[in-house]
């Protein structure tokens, strides 16, 4: 199958970049698969395996998907009519009230849900990416990953936990931030130095303020054999289960729990997001959707739409 895949950001990412990492995954696990593969991405785009088309947004799409394509996969939503077959996958929450085309996918079941559909494919991770966990690694700190200046992503809780327990607290995704004796900013890292940090973790802190559409750094953490301890908002109920983690939605049940990281089988967490948050499980799952609609299928019965009061923006705070 000759497979078009639509960005509106600059792949790869060389550093950080949640979107991008996953188009630029499900490109080569296709591309092994031995499906023909193009990108259609922002401008700066590279890659050696596929062909690059840069993305204008200023210009309809069907002119700028080339004839030969049997199949369009956008990584954003489209509000134009598009003549090949296709679908569009939602990266983000949104704004309430926004409907979207009907071959529209989410990336949890929360998160489609929440949009009136049940049509989900879960991220998945090239592990091998981040190379071999170092098991004998020394475990240092615990560990923040996200984007530390969103208040969403409450690193200013997880720095309250690292306080509680007495803990160093690793700060991926923040620069720039107030001092702090209890944190150790590493900045918007990348590769082997994000790897190490990340595999020198005892546990990763995730206590969202918003529903989570998936978690990118939850597998990323799991990988490195570290237990999560976060909220219970989005995708968490379904990526963090007893054996890798605790979520409350209560900081001193959180606190506690993660007192007892140790507790945790750290291979057991590894192995647990390589079965089920891979490249080649995410690949799969649109394998399948795309030969849905190449069947004449759509895939939502009716236009998802984004239901209100769904946590957009910091709408659930934590219980002391």
């Amino acid at each position: 199958m000759n497979i078009l895949l639509v960005c509106d950001q600059k792949i790869p990412a060389l550093l950080y970049g949640g979107t991008e990492r996953i188009v630029w995954w499900l490109g080569e696990e296709l591309h092994k698969r031995g499906h023909k593969v193009s990108f259609l991405a922002g401008k700066g785009s590279y890659c050696n395996f596929a062909d690059v088309h840069i993305y204008k947004p200023n210009i309809p799409l069907n002119d700028q998907i080339p004839s030969d394509v049997d199949f369009v996969h956008f990584h954003f939503p489209i509000t134009e009519e598009v003549t090949k077959p296709y679908l569009s996958t939602l990266h983000w929450n949104s704004a309430p009230d926004i409907k979207y085309d009907k071959n529209t996918v989410f990336i949890s079941r929360n998160h489609a849900q929440r949009h009136n559909s049940d049509t989900f494919v879960y991220n998945g991770l090239d592990f091998n990416e981040y190379g071999k966990v170092g098991w004998n690694m020394k475990r240092e700190h615990f560990l923040f990953l996200g984007k530390a200046r969103k208040g969403r992503k409450n690193v200013k809780g997880c720095i309250k936990i690292a306080k509680a327990i007495d803990e160093k607290l690793a700060v991926i995704g923040g620069r720039g931030l107030p001092f702090n004796k209890y944190v150790k900013y590493k900045g918007f890292i990348g590769g082997e130095k994000k790897s190490r940090v990340i595999n020198q973790s005892k546990a990763l802190l995730f206590p969202v303020l918003w529903h989570e559409p998936f978690g990118l750094a939850i597998v990323e953490a799991m990988y490195f054999g570290c237990p999560v301890f976060g909220s219970t908002y989005g995708s968490l109920p379904e990526i963090i289960n007893n054996e890798v983690g605790f979520i409350s939605n209560s900081y001193s049940e959180i606190t506690n729990a993660a007192k007892e990281y140790n507790n945790y089988d750290r291979k057991r967490c590894h192995e647990y997001a390589c079965d089920s948050f891979s490249v080649k499980q995410m690949t799969d799952g649109y394998l399948n959707l795309y030969e849905r609609v190449l069947d004449g299928m759509a895939l939502n019965q009716e236009n998802p739409i984004h239901k209100a009061n769904t946590g957009v923006r910091h709408e659930y705070p934590l219980e002391p």
